[in-house]
């Protein structure tokens, strides 16, 4: 800080000029005081309760807050099961077309004539069907047989102990022709959505996708939801690629989405530039966002007064054993102020996870304010011999005081 000799004049001027200010309350600024946030908070953590306008809670970043920020419960795959082990068993469905082959022991049997010497193997071939709306398929002698639902091996087995009494060692193989029931739909952001079938060696969450033509966008910020009887789960792209134990097995009539999600926040206030800023990476953290936007405005920001404004879910901000009785609905609106005068703090802002449509403001200094106020004075007093000159003065002085 510079030092410099300042005239009992200016000097009572700024005092009177000081003194003036600090009953404005119509100075232009881009935003709300820090003052202001702290007196209109409705739930603060470290000063008294107070109700005014929407509410919100106002928490102080710190380790002790740290953790319920920086660990996200993102919703999984494994709750489906099908992660491990070798692929699961798919019955037959509505609508499939199978085949079936009858063979027995002997010729002279109910399938196989006495003259079956001729033919090359001792079966028949039925025409091929189609399993109906009843789920059912019928066989000659057996009557009908229920499918749809069952594995293949037990509906051969259905089969032969249905002709057991009539055919001569009767053994079945049922073939599917064409599998209507076991398909996947893969929708969204891929090149080729579409229907995949499902083999009997399992197809993966991964392999389906691949099938669709594989992704129109990066990887990044995109996102695989599940949908499987009635349940949904959504998670990254890219935690399918790192981690396999969500890279699980699909099942017949799944549907998975995929899109694309550009996750944005906003900077305001003294940041080095205003405006929204995409993550493009797939973590960003408090102290990444704010250099992404130019870092703090030297001449104009206030450090100790960085404000980062959330809807954090309402039983996040309970288990920090905070009163939630006045909030309404299941997230609460928050802010939460990070004082970067304080070392320490970098490295909060360093594990503290920003999250999509956050929104940093960054609050102007206290001399910031002062300054302004000189430069209404100046342009008010500008017709008065001697008056501007002393603003002038004083407004410089002020600047270097506060640097």
């Amino acid at each position: 800080m510079g030092c410099f000799p300042i005239g009992s004049t200016r000097v009572a001027i700024v005092v009177a000029l000081t003194t003036i200010l600090a009953s404005c309350t119509s100075l232009p600024r881009s935003g709300p005081d820090h003052k202001d946030v702290d007196r209109g908070a409705a739930v603060k953590v470290t000063t008294k309760e107070r109700r005014v306008g929407i509410d919100y809670a106002l928490i102080d970043l710190s380790k002790n807050v740290l953790p319920y920020f920086t660990s996200p419960q993102p919703t999984s795959f494994k709750g489906f099961g099908g992660g491990r082990g070798g692929a699961p068993e798919i019955p037959l469905g509505y609508g499939d077309v199978v085949q079936v082959a009858i063979f027995e022991a002997q010729s002279g049997g109910l399938f196989i004539p006495s003259d079956a010497g001729s033919r090359p193997g001792n079966y028949i071939s039925l025409p091929e069907q189609t399993i109906d709306r009843n789920g059912t398929i019928t066989i000659p002698y057996a009557g009908r047989v229920p499918a749809a639902g069952r594995l293949k091996e037990t509906v051969e087995q259905d089969v032969e102990d249905r002709l057991a009494s009539r055919a001569i060692e009767p053994q079945v193989v049922i073939t599917t022709t064409t599998s209507r029931s076991s398909q996947v739909a893969v929708l969204g952001d891929v090149n080729s959505p579409q229907r995949v079938t499902i083999s009997p060696a399992g197809e993966r969450v991964l392999d389906v996708i691949s099938a669709a033509g594989g992704l129109t966008t990066n990887n990044i910020e995109t996102n695989v939801t599940l949908q499987r009887r009635g349940r949904t789960a959504t998670v990254a792209y890219n935690t399918l690629l790192k981690n396999p134990a969500e890279n699980i097995y699909v099942a017949p009539d799944d549907t998975i989405s995929i899109d694309h999600e550009r996750r944005t926040y906003l900077a305001l206030g003294a940041a080095g530039v205003s405006g929204r800023f995409d993550f493009e990476e797939s973590d960003l953290t408090l102290g990444e966002a704010i250099a992404k936007a130019g870092g703090l405005r030297d001449d104009r920001a206030d450090p100790a007064q960085i404000l980062l404004y959330r809807l954090v879910p309402k039983k996040t901000v309970a288990a920090m054993h905070v009163d939630t009785t006045r909030f309404a609905g299941d997230t609460i609106p928050v802010i939460v102020r990070a004082n970067l005068r304080d070392p320490a703090t970098l490295f909060a802002t360093q594990q503290f996870k920003m999250e999509d449509k956050d929104v940093i403001y960054i609050s102007n200094s206290d001399s910031v304010e002062l300054v302004k106020f000189l430069d209404i004075v100046n342009s008010v007093s500008s017709t008065v011999a001697g008056v501007s000159d002393d603003v002038n003065d004083t407004r410089n002085a002020v600047r270097n005081l506060g640097r």
